[in-house]
Order: C-alpha cells, then structure tokens, then sequence
C-alpha cells in the first residue's frame, strides 16, 4: 500500500537537486492522489482533465498556471463531480498539494516506463512547485502513514474477511394496568440479538442469529397488546435463525430457512417504517405488520420473482416441525403456512400488497382475543385449517409524513372436533391505519402512531366447553411511540398502547402497556 503513496529517489533528486540521503528523507512526505484514504471512496471520483473544474484553486496563482498545464498535458488530477477538488480540507494549500504529487506520480510513470514525452520544461515547473509546496507534501505524508497504520491494524483486528457481525441489544422496562391483570407490576429485561452474516459470492448472505432473551408482556389476560420483542429463554443463547438467501438470475431471490424463517425474508409487510422486527418502529407484535403474516414459520423455502421494477411475487412454505419425523409431522404432513403475495410499487412512495396465507394449525397470530387464537385457547387439542387474506398499502405523501394500514380476514375450521371442541368455523378479522412521521424532531428519530382492531373472532359456530368463540365486543388498539436517536449506535423509544375493551369484551376494563425500549446497535 505504501509504494501508492511515494515518489522514487531518483525522480526526487531530478526535482529538487538533493543529495541521496536528502532524497530518501523526502521520499517519505509524498503521497498519491488517493483520495479514497483520506475523505472519500474511490467510487465518488471521476478524472478532471482541466484544472479549471477545480474552482477552488485560484486561477490567479502562478502555481494555477503552471498546475494546469501539467494536468491538462498529463491527465493527472482527479476530482469530484462538482467540479471541485478537495483533498483532506484543512487548506487549498494542501488539496492543491496533493493534485501536485498526483501528476509527480504520473510523470515518474513515464520516466520509469522509457517515456519520451516528459520535456524540460516540464521538470523546471514540478521542481518549482515541489519547493513552493514542501512543507504541505510533508505533512500530508506524514498523514498518510498514520492511516497506514490504522488500517493494518483494522486488517490485523478484522472479525472476519467473510461474516460481518452485527449486535441488536434491547432493555426495556415494562409495565402494564387495568383489565384483567391481577398484578400491576413493572418489569424489566433483554433481548440480545447477534447476527453473522457470511457471503460466499458477494450476492447471497448465510445469516446465523444466536438469540438471548427475557422480556416478557404485561398478564393483562389477552393476547392483545403483545409487545414485539417479549420474549423469555431465560437468557440462554441459542441459535435462533439460520437463513441462507441467494440469487437465481437477475430476477428471482431464494431463501432457504433452516430455523426461525418468517415471511419478511421473501414478502415485504407493507409497513416499511413501523416493521422493525421489535428492534426499532412499533412496539407491538400487532403494530408491526397485519397479524396474517405470522401464520407462516421456522422451516422451508421462500421465493421472490421480479417481473418487474413495479410487481414482484412471493411465495413460500414453512413448517415448524419439519425436522420431526414421528407420525403427523415432518415437513409435509403436519403443521404449516403457506404464502403467497403479490407486491405492487408503481412509485417510490406507493407499495400495496395482496397477501394470502393457507396453514394447517397454524391459525393463531399470537395477537387479538384469546378466543382468535383457538389452538392456544383448547391447548393444541383441536386440528384447524385457515385461509387468510391480507391487503396491505403505504403511501409516503412526504418525507416526512407516511400513511398505511392492513385489513386482514381468516376463516378458520376445525377438523375433527374432540368432547370439549365443535367441528365449526370462524371468522376471524382485523385492521389498522398506521402513521409515521420520519425524522420528527430529530434526524433519524421517528414517531408513530397506530389505531386498529386486533384479530377478533366476528362470526363462529365453534363452541369450547360449551360456549361460543364469538368475541362479544369489539376493542381498539390505540398505540403511539416516539423513537429518538442518542446518537447512531443507541435509541430510546417510549410507547403506549391503550386497549378500550381488553380480549374485546367491554365488562374488562381498559389497559394501557406502557415500555421504554432502549436499543443498542453495534
């Protein structure tokens, strides 16, 4: 790396008359146009063929002149797209002086190549502007063998030259009042997430997430109001996902899960500021993204093809106990959710999505009523099958001001009812109209606000120890939050979630789940 940033000896000597030893001592403070170490990546550079680009450099100076015609005769100056040239910016002295060591580097190219093209004259005004401008080429020399040094040592200290490492880490306190709780009682806890994520091509991604965790939500006796990171393995770290996704074509993306895979690996939510996977947005597994697209799980494959910039389609199947091989499981013939989606986004602002969801028990969403979720309700003693449909819409009206929101239905049946459960059907409904306001007071904070009815069995002739799942009421879920960053690594987020008749039952009296989710991202 350090031969970049040289003039040779000899061309040393040629420029300013030293002795050897003098040479070798200057040979040290010379350093490329190499931009890229010192403000910007190589990418942001283009060549400047006229030093007039470089409006920054007085056309008065007689350094000017004599720059410009070693530039426009040798092609050695790179700039940026603006039309300005800015080195490390502590002073144009220093930008122009490394333009100036740009074209000593390129000159000494020919010189040692057998060039012919390389006159006097030109030696006379490289010696003239080498003297004019030691000192700044001294220092940005020196400059650069501390980046040196920096950058072996970030080489020496790498994780990994494949797997990238990323830490999301939670604390939240929580709190929850009312209803049908039989404590009020405030809690506090973690979610700690490390993901690796390892590329063999340089377009897929293998993602290993170990996961260590003990947040849990308010007993408010309802599924309702479920936040979006509770979660409790008592803290012991686990392996959580595991998801290799890799493309075929230029068209169509695959992800293969093996643990832990969920339909926002191959299926946009349609809630692109407030679905932040319990880490960031919506405070809530409800606010997050339409209940629906929790009925697809762990274990299988998703595919996602582009027909276009506009329209993409994804699909995919997942079973949780695909690894089991006893009778009634396995990947085939037991539990699991099937997706498909069509993804429309006519502009940069617009995206709907047309979502349905076929699962064999698989019908609980893990939000809404207690009676929403059957299979938890009778204790997994009933098989259920259910169709789903979701659509889904966000509209950015500006930077800084998004609406969206989702209708979701199910018709859940069961199969083969047992004493305590009916052979039936339910339907099952939910929806919300969501805001978020992106960057609301504060670069990179973000508030949100969303009103909706979590699922809520509307219809059923399914009865449970002689009574029917028909939720008697109707409840709103009624939650607001406000993200703000400490700086770019930690975030606060306070939020509230009102319920007005918890379980949809208007004899429960309301709640309100209160947190503080702190993140912090490494």
């Amino acid at each position: 790396m350090k031969s970049l940033f040289r003039v040779t000896t000899a061309m040393t000597i040629a420029l300013v008359g030293g002795s050897l030893s003098e040479a070798i001592a200057l040979e040290t403070d010379y350093l490329s146009m190499q931009d890229d170490l010192l403000t910007q990546s190589s990418g942001d550079l283009g060549q400047v063929n006229s030093v007039f680009q470089l409006r920054d450099v007085a056309p008065s100076d007689w350094a000017f002149d004599a720059l410009r015609n070693l530039v426009e005769k040798y092609n050695c100056i790179v700039g940026y797209p603006d039309g300005t040239f800015r080195g490390n910016r502590p002073l144009s002295r220093y930008e122009f002086a490394a333009g100036l060591n740009a074209c000593l580097q390129q000159i000494e190219r020919l010189i040692v190549g057998g060039g012919t093209d390389v006159d006097a004259a030109d030696i006379t005004r490289l010696r003239a502007l080498v003297q004019e401008f030691e000192a700044e080429l001294a220092t940005l020399g020196a400059r650069v063998d501390d980046l040196e040094g920096r950058v072996e040592f970030l080489e020496d200290h790498q994780f990994s030259t494949t797997t990238k490492l990323e830490g999301k880490v939670i604390f939240a306190a929580i709190a929850g009042t009312g209803g049908a709780a039989d404590d009020d009682q405030v809690t506090f806890g973690n979610r700690v997430r490390l993901n690796l994520d390892t590329s063999f091509t340089g377009e897929d991604n293998l993602r290993v997430r170990l996961l260590a965790e003990n947040l849990n939500s308010p007993d408010i006796g309802t599924n309702e109001g479920t936040l979006g990171f509770a979660g409790d393995n008592g803290n012991d770290v686990e392996v959580d996902a595991l998801v290799y996704a890799f493309p075929i074509g230029d068209k169509l993306e695959v992800a293969i899960a093996a643990n832990a895979g969920a339909s926002d690996d191959f299926a946009s939510t349609v809630n692109p500021f407030l679905d932040g996977d319990g880490n960031e947005g919506s405070i809530t597994a409800f606010g997050t993204r339409n209940p629906i697209y929790y009925l697809i799980e762990d274990k299988g494959i998703g595919l996602n093809y582009s027909f276009s910039d506009k329209v993409n389609l994804g699909v995919g199947y997942m079973a949780p106990d695909a690894n089991d091989p006893s009778g009634g499981n396995g990947l085939f013939n037991g539990a699991y959710g099937a997706l498909a989606q069509l993804h429309f986004t006519p502009s940069d602002r617009f995206e709907l999505g047309l979502t349905y969801v076929n699962s064999y028990n698989l019908s609980d969403t893990g939000t809404g009523s207690n009676n929403s979720n059957l299979r938890e309700l009778t204790g997994n003693t009933v098989d259920t099958t259910a169709n789903s449909f979701g659509v889904q819409a966000s509209w950015s009206i500006s930077d800084k001001f998004v609406l969206g929101g989702w209708v979701g239905y199910s018709d859940i049946e069961t199969v083969d009812g047992t004493a305590a459960v009916t052979d039936g059907s339910a339907e099952v409904w939910n929806w919300a109209a969501t805001v978020a306001l992106p960057d609301l007071g504060k670069d990179g904070a973000l508030g949100g606000l969303i009103v909706g009815m979590e699922p809520r069995v509307t219809d059923s002739n399914i009865t449970f120890n002689g009574a029917s799942i028909e939720d008697p009421d109707t409840s709103l879920h009624i939650e607001a939050f406000y993200q703000y960053p400490i700086n770019d690594n930690i975030s606060i987020t306070p939020g509230l979630v009102w319920l007005t008749s918890p379980n949809h039952d208007d004899s429960n009296d309301s709640v309100v789940v209160g947190t503080i989710r702190t993140l912090f991202s490494f």
